[in-house]
């Protein structure tokens, strides 16, 4: 009887012939999840039905490589459909993205205004894009700054022309911006930190303002930058600003233009660009590169960084009894995703 009874079940010690054919199969088939004889998904079918987690994920990945599949498909028959057509295929639909469905905003700027263009042209900008005034930037840093901080900074002034690093050494703003004045610097730099990392910019425009202060983030050295070009040459690079379409964003856009000179050494071919994207400024600084007559490359010199307003402050700096043109108030103003400001 009890010799009778073991025949049916497994010797202790050695799998089961239909388990290991299972298991076998079943790690096959998670290693291939796209089989090509694979049956497709009824339109009802729902993963989440699955009570096997194990069993639930696999099917998972098999649907959504069938999905992946089934989209690639789709993708190339519009593409032979269009090449079929020609001429007279019909225009690519627009893809639906938070910055063309932005909210209307009253202040848009229009390039083609007379008042816009006589605004340009009578502002405390306008001797820098005349070429009447040649920009001269002060950097300095906060109190006891670490080595972060102060590589950054050094690199920053090889991106700006005309631009000189000075240590702070204990001195209030108020202090530093007179002797600024008096040696003819049009602007001033602050850049402060916070545990070790650069995290703010005060751009202060000498002598009457504006003072523009900004959060920064997503600060990269040039070390620490992929296939990064070579250092930056003493060549002035050229400018591009790019979504400041309000009249704040014009402002700032204008503002951030005067630290470069508007004479570009095109044989140096280094550009300083400005991108706002969602009330976001984005510094990159490139040299681009022709490699034939139809191909151009482009090599990051660095370091870049991203800005974020926060206030615009009329005049000079002045914490206490400074007028503020516009201030970041989070709960007031980010009310909506499709919202911004610059």
């Amino acid at each position: 009887m009890a010799a009778g009874s073991e025949e049916g079940k497994p010797i202790q010690g050695r799998p089961n012939a239909d388990a290991t054919r299972e298991v076998a199969s079943g790690e096959k088939a998670r290693r291939n999840p796209a089989e090509p004889n694979q049956a497709a998904f009824p339109p009802t079918f729902s993963v989440s039905e699955i009570k096997n987690k194990q069993r639930r994920h696999f099917m998972f990945l098999r649907w959504k490589q069938q999905q992946k599949k089934e989209k690639l498909a789709l993708k190339k028959k519009k593409k032979k459909e269009r090449e079929a057509l020609g001429d007279q295929a019909p225009p690519k639909p627009e893809p639906k993205t938070i910055e063309n469905q932005r909210l209307y905003d009253e202040t848009t700027v229009d390039p083609n205004d007379e008042e816009v263009t006589l605004d340009d042209a009578t502002d405390e900008f306008a001797p820098y894009f005349n070429r009447q005034t040649v920009p001269k930037i002060l950097i300095t840093t906060c109190d006891r700054p670490r080595g972060r901080t102060v590589r950054f900074c050094e690199q920053l002034s090889t991106c700006i022309p005309n631009s000189h690093v000075y240590y702070r050494r204990g001195l209030a703003l108020k202090k530093i911006i007179p002797q600024c004045i008096s040696r003819d610097f049009t602007d001033l730099i602050v850049i402060n930190e916070d545990r070790k990392i650069p995290n703010g910019l005060v751009l202060s425009h000498l002598p009457e303002g504006p003072t523009a202060h900004f959060r920064m983030s997503s600060v990269r050295l040039r070390k620490e930058i992929k296939q990064k070009g070579k250092n930056p040459t003493e060549h002035q690079p050229e400018i591009i600003l790019n979504n400041f379409t309000t009249r704040l964003g014009h402002s700032i856009g204008r503002m951030l233009a005067s630290l470069f000179p508007h004479d570009p050494h095109f044989v140096g071919r280094q550009v300083a660009t400005f991108h706002n994207q969602r009330d976001y400024v984005f510094f990159r600084f490139h040299r681009y590169i022709f490699k034939n007559e139809k191909k151009v490359a482009i090599q990051e010199l660095g370091p870049r960084f991203t800005l974020k307003l926060r206030s615009l402050q009329k005049g000079t700096f002045d914490s206490k009894f400074g007028e503020y043109e516009w201030i970041h108030k989070r709960r007031e103003m980010d009310t909506s995703r499709r919202k911004f400001h610059l």
